[in-house]
């Protein structure tokens, strides 16, 4: 954790993904790759070609991510990381936000002091903490949150390197604060083919694999998360009983991985 950073605020996370390691629909793909040339070409656009004396806001590139739990925000934000070759600091916004009102614009403050001064990128989770519809407010704390959004947004316009915002609902958020947003991307929940590519990328070189039927697993419904989370407690067993990681020891992951999401199991899928 940075020690620059509030305690319990920010986590620096080592970019390990890299493009091939995305499994999204070509369009997201493509907004992915835009965003990291923005970055690159920022001096060129801004300053040499004179686009930052016609901005009425800063040159930060500010994007929101949308889409449900598991389904690869963070990845992409790490791919940003590594193609870039900066920092990559992820913000928990329930630690940013205060129950003692106008601390939360203080907190923020020295985010992006420390930010700004090492090109990171900014992944701020979480983000429906803080940016909500302006027109449900409905008390003092909510009146503050608007203007610490507000505060928030204005700082990742200024801020100089990547600012990401990510939402499990993006249904829920100001649709001024949107258009404000250089690129909105969605997350959509992977495909029967998308949770085949996974499972065929999910494995280390050196795992030991025995008889997998790829098709079989990309049947279960499951994110790019889940699908980890189970190659990973598949690979436990597997170690446990000093065996390869099989199609017996990945089923009894799934199974496990869906009672803890109180999804239905359905023992003929099993057999």
């Amino acid at each position: 954790m940075s020690q620059e950073f509030p305690d319990s605020v920010d986590q620096i996370i080592t970019p390990k993904a890299r493009w091939d390691d995305l499994v999204l629909p070509m369009e997201q793909t493509r907004l992915l790759h835009h965003m990291s040339e923005q970055v690159r070409q920022s001096q060129t656009v801004y300053s040499d070609w004179g686009f930052a004396a016609r901005m009425n806001r800063g040159p930060g590139i500010t994007a929101l991510f949308a889409g449900g739990s598991g389904t690869g925000k963070t990845m992409a934000a790490e791919v940003l990381a590594q193609d870039l070759q900066v920092n990559l600091h992820r913000i928990d916004l329930s630690a940013v936000l205060t129950k003692y009102i106008g601390e939360t614009e203080k907190n923020l403050r020295r985010l992006f002091e420390v930010a700004d001064q090492g090109g990171s990128i900014l992944f701020f989770d979480e983000a429906d903490a803080l940016f909500g519809r302006r027109s449900e407010v409905k008390d003092s704390h909510d009146r503050y949150a608007s203007l610490d959004s507000g505060y928030l947004l204005q700082r990742m316009e200024a801020h100089t390197g990547l600012a990401i915002l990510a939402t499990t609902t993006k249904s829920n958020l100001d649709e001024g604060f949107l258009r404000r947003l250089r690129f909105v991307i969605d997350f959509p929940p992977p495909s029967a083919d998308d949770r085949a590519h996974i499972w065929q990328k999910v494995f280390p070189p050196q795992a030991p694999i025995d008889g997998l039927d790829i098709n079989r697993l990309a049947a279960f419904n499951l994110t790019g998360g889940d699908i980890h989370r189970v190659a990973l407690n598949a690979a436990f067993l597997a170690a446990q009983d000093r065996s390869k990681i099989s199609m017996a020891t990945l089923l009894a992951a799934i199974r496990t991985e869906l009672r803890k999401l109180d999804r239905p199991v359905n023992e003929a899928d099993f057999r």
